[in-house]
């Protein structure tokens, strides 16, 4: 902070001067939303040395000057659950406004050398989890095979081996893991005692648990087991996608999650603004798929070439392993009250690539809640959105990554995320089976002060993104 003030001083000094500050980028004559303070007016902003230094009525002139009239202005988005982390995804992501992305809900196996492939060469922000369930695969089964559900994913662990995946979890939040990343439902053999203990782990670290609950269409007791981790441990407790876990019973899922807030527990939630969810084949959500119906089958898209599933292809690439597109599970109508809802934050679930392809979440997540929920449904308001994609995201985290303190804000001060679209554009623009195409309606982006994203086109070579992980950042 000491050097945001120092250049500050220096702008007023040369203003006393008689003198216009020159900045490095200026973004002049736009509608600056700030969710934060409530800041919701034309101005200009001057960016200094990756930080936003002025926000003004003023003219003022820099290096380089954007025109950004006739557009939002608001801080980048955050996206808190992100699997694929190839650069190719980054760059979707930039046209979709995220500036920082984050891998918590299943996390990475080795957090340093995760760091270590991003360093100096990511252009956005990017951070990780550590994951239980990588950190299970590796003491049980000998190996890490993902998501891929393997003959220890519903067997108990032992006490000795209880002990060596916390030392695992343990070892990772040293390095500077962000949070603990949870995939229960890829895991059913996880008893209390080792869901305790992983908590236990998070509780002691300050890091949030951030987790994909049990599958269950009959009562709560998927969300009651985190709950009482969450009590026993003291950990934060992160619910992640609760479309894709509640389906149409999520707002009821939601009105426990309130009362466990009301109770004093610690606890969010998110949702992605899509009916329909994607995950591995060959992982455990599918032991039973030899039971589906021929309707059912019909409901899967093959991720790869985008083909539609029948029982026989159905079976050929379960045994083979790879990514499908589920068949619709809740209620497009449901998905418009989460997205609106309180309580929930905007997550991507954005996912790796097959041949450049994933779920269209992974390309338009934020676009399609500013172009469909906001605009054209006016289910919420843009401000309500962009809190849901900035501030709150950032107020999750900022408590074990103090980086975050300084990200999703416009104000003074504060890094240089920035991200400018135009409200009556933006859009996303895959489908289910042509998902690989840009989101559009975004002008600008800003990583760290750095234009990544100019004139709706990427800047080859720009590499401004920093590790968002616990410390002093």
């Amino acid at each position: 902070m000491q050097r945001v003030y120092l250049l500050f001083v220096l702008a007023l000094c040369a203003v006393g001067c008689g003198e216009a500050p020159l900045y490095d980028v200026v973004l002049t004559g736009g509608r600056v939303i700030d969710p934060a303070s409530g800041l919701d007016a034309v101005r200009n902003i001057g960016v200094q040395e990756g930080k936003i230094v002025a926000i003004t009525e003023d003219e003022i002139h820099g290096s380089t000057e954007l025109n950004v009239s006739g557009l939002v202005v608001a801080p980048g988005f955050i996206d808190l659950h992100r699997h694929g982390h190839s650069i190719e995804n980054y760059r979707a992501q930039l046209h979709d406004g995220v500036t920082s992305t984050l891998e918590l809900e299943i996390g990475v196996e080795d957090v340093e050398s995760w760091y270590a492939e991003r360093e100096g060469v990511s252009p956005i922000n990017y951070g990780a989890a550590i994951s239980h369930t990588y950190s299970r695969n590796l003491v049980m089964f000998g190996r890490n095979t993902g998501l891929a559900a393997n003959e220890t994913s519903d067997k108990p662990a032992s006490a000795d081996e209880i002990a060596a995946i916390e030392e695992r979890i343990v070892a990772g939040l040293d390095q500077g893991a962000v949070a603990v990343g949870f995939g229960i439902a890829y895991t059913p053999g996880i008893t209390t005692a080792e869901l305790n203990a992983a908590f236990g782990a998070a509780a002691r670290a300050g890091a949030t648990a951030h987790v994909h609950i049990r599958t269950n269409r009959e009562d709560f007791s998927n969300l009651e087991e985190v709950f009482a981790a969450a009590e026993l441990s003291g950990a934060a407790l992160h619910i992640v996608h609760i479309n894709s876990t509640g389906r149409d019973r999520a707002p009821q899922y939601l009105e426990q999650i309130q009362a466990a807030r009301d109770r004093g527990l610690d606890v969010t939630t998110e949702c992605y603004p899509y009916n329909r969810g994607s995950t591995r084949i060959d992982s455990q959500q599918y032991d039973d798929w030899r039971s589906y119906s021929d309707e059912t089958f019909a409901g899967f898209i093959w991720v790869d070439t985008g083909e539609t599933l029948t029982r026989e292809t159905f079976g050929k690439y379960h045994a083979l392993g790879g990514t499908i597109i589920s068949p619709p599970t809740y209620s497009l109508e449901t998905v418009r009250t989460l997205v609106a809802h309180p309580l929930t934050m905007i997550a991507s679930d954005g996912m790796w690539l097959d041949n450049g392809r994933a779920h269209p979440r992974t390309f338009g997540t934020f676009s399609r809640v500013l172009g469909s929920y906001v605009r054209e449904q006016q289910a919420l308001s843009l401000t309500d959105a962009l809190a849901k994609m900035t501030i709150r995201p950032a107020r999750r985290l900022e408590k074990r990554a103090p980086i975050m303190a300084n990200k999703g804000r416009l104000q003074v001060g504060a890094d240089a995320d920035i991200v400018v679209f135009d409200p009556a554009t933006v859009i996303d623009e895959g489908t289910f089976e042509d998902p690989a195409r840009y989101s559009t309606g975004f002008r600008h982006v800003l990583v760290n002060g750095v234009p990544t994203l100019r004139d709706g086109q990427f800047i080859e070579g720009a590499a401004a993104g920093v590790a968002i992980r616990a410390g002093g950042n």
